[in-house]
């Protein structure tokens, strides 16, 4: 088994998530608009078409640092976690001659096979329970944010928030958590599926490049990382398309709407088709997404660690 490069710890993860989430979301917010205007059950147009793409920018900031830092944190920890136990346990195996890395006829071999099937996983789980994490931070953030970038409140992000906040007076705070959490099922079905193809191909490609270079220890540089964070995120932007546009209709609908009163209210009306709008700019939004977010990320952790940049 090759040796690993060190595992971040929680601060340079911390700092790292933060940087890598605002850089990506500034940087791309333009496109996130255009896609959410598309998806909208008004239309393009009505929703504001190519007028004010920077509308509800101001959540976008507030929200970036700390979701991404809350995933990259989770993500980071559970990794280390189960990596400790899968490596404890083969050595484990090995030491008591049970199957493990001294059998001389099945022990590499076993020790080599669960090691490549166990490692994905575990990425999965992280991504996993790290995307769930950090849509604490993420749905609050996105309701406001879509609702500015579909022309609703005048597209200010503080008359989204303030509209929510008001509905306190008829619903009580009960009613505005929810408001401000609607979504919140969609969006963890669409960003679980996306994370679990998304970062066990990025960590694929991240080891295959360090393989490439001569040795598994060896960190891969930021410019590697944005390359394979632009195609793994490509890849699982297309597959999650249709439960964006869910999330998307959800969010944007005027009276709350459960997900599947929505799916079934598109299928019968529109059949597949509106299932895909916007795949284009999703797909270009977060493959340059992916690049961006995944290279800053790798460039943080390895400035902070003094790797390579």
């Amino acid at each position: 088994m090759s040796p690993q490069p060190p595992q971040p710890p929680f601060a340079t993860a911390l700092l790292a998530g933060g940087i890598a989430g605002t850089t990506v979301d500034l940087s791309l917010f333009p496109l996130d608009t255009l896609k959410t205007r598309l998806q909208s059950h008004a239309g393009f147009f009505p929703s504001g078409g190519f007028r004010g793409i920077y509308r509800g920018i101001g959540s976008a900031v507030v929200g970036s640092a700390p979701g991404a830092a809350f995933f990259f944190c989770t993500y980071e920890g559970v990794k280390g976690v189960l990596a400790s136990r899968r490596q404890e346990r083969l050595f484990n195996g090995g030491k008591n001659g049970g199957g493990g890395a001294n059998d001389p006829i099945h022990g590499d071999k076993a020790s080599i096979a669960g090691n490549t099937w166990e490692k994905p996983l575990e990425h999965m789980a992280a991504a996993s329970l790290g995307e769930v994490a950090a849509c604490a931070v993420r749905v609050p953030t996105e309701v406001v944010k879509q609702r500015a970038q579909a022309g609703q409140h005048g597209g200010s992000s503080a008359a989204a928030l303030g509209a929510i906040l008001s509905q306190r007076r008829t619903v009580g705070l009960t009613g505005v958590w929810r408001e401000l959490y609607r979504g919140w099922g969609i969006t963890v079905m669409r960003e679980v599926p996306f994370t679990v193809i998304q970062f066990p191909l990025w960590e694929a490609l991240k080891s295959w490049g360090r393989k490439r270079k001569g040795g598994g220890s060896v960190e891969v540089s930021a410019g590697e990382s944005a390359l394979y964070g632009s195609m793994s995120g490509a890849i699982a932007a297309g597959v999650t398309t249709p439960l964006d546009v869910l999330k998307t209709r959800v969010m944007l609908s005027k009276e709350r709407a459960k997900v599947f009163t929505v799916l079934r209210d598109l299928l019968a009306n529109h059949g597949i088709r509106p299932f895909f709008a916007g795949i284009g700019p999703r797909v270009m939004w977060i493959s340059a997404g992916g690049a961006i977010f995944l290279g800053s990320y790798q460039w943080a952790v390895n400035a902070l660690q003094g790797n390579i940049i």
